[in-house]
């Protein structure tokens, strides 16, 4: 939970922490996990996404007509859950709350996403989106990274991908901003960079709105060389 941050703490302790019951932050049902499985099984049903942004579509439809328009510059895009309730008030509490023990059970629900186990297993390696050092001396520590060592440990990477600046904060700016905001964001560490030439890679963040942050992040890694790109979050928005 929030000790699985400090310095020796280890796996083991971390795991039981975390497995301790507590009342199901959707029902209050006791005890639970996090979500218990009866609400998972209510809030987090599969829905027909864009292979591309993973906004949710008519059945039927792979692609949506913006993407047909418009292709984002990662492959595909893999979303859990809608940003609504009850994911959006778990990731306030991840994100900016601090309460750290939500990783394992967002993770959890990504896993049991559709086409979210392929995608991991065919990666060569996963990479959270960085924050920037003042974000994340003020957080504690990055959601993304905390969600990719919990879907993928051995292949997760925080030391490539690297963000060189701070931003505003995205959330209320319309996608324009958010793209000249990120202009220039991030960047792959020039040592590793001949290590990414031709690799699969998964991109994990928490949240999507506009993709303005996955978009920015793929064009450093295009530049590294690497051959494929699927993003991959917890909680996608609704343009509406």
């Amino acid at each position: 939970m929030l000790f699985s941050g400090l310095p020796g703490f280890s796996r083991q302790i971390r795991a039981w922490v975390d497995a301790i019951p507590s009342q199901c932050a959707c029902c209050h049902a006791w005890p639970s996990r996090r979500v218990c499985n009866a609400c998972a099984a209510r809030f987090a049903q599969p829905a027909p996404r864009c292979q591309r942004c993973a906004l949710r579509v008519p059945a039927g439809v792979a692609v949506c007509g913006a993407c047909l328009k418009e292709p984002p510059s990662f492959d595909r895009c893999i979303a859990a859950v809608d940003y609504a309730y009850p994911w959006a008030d778990a990731v306030t509490d991840f994100k900016f709350r601090g309460d750290a023990g939500w990783a394992a059970t967002l993770a959890l629900l990504m896993r049991s996403t559709p086409w979210m186990e392929p995608a991991l297993e065919a990666a060569d390696r996963v990479l959270p989106v960085p924050l920037s050092t003042d974000r994340l001396r003020e957080r504690g520590f990055n959601q993304a990274a905390l969600l990719a060592r919990h879907l993928a440990r051995a292949k997760t990477d925080v030391h490539t991908l690297l963000r060189l600046h701070a931003t505003e904060a995205q959330s209320s700016l319309p996608r324009a901003q958010r793209l000249r905001n990120l202009r220039g964001a991030f960047a792959v560490e020039p040592h590793r960079a001949a290590a990414l030439r031709g690799q699969r890679v998964v991109l994990i963040d928490d949240v999507m709105t506009t993709g303005a942050t996955l978009q920015a992040a793929t064009l450093a890694l295009r530049e590294a060389g690497v051959a494929h790109v699927t993003a991959v979050v917890l909680a996608r928005t609704s343009l509406d």
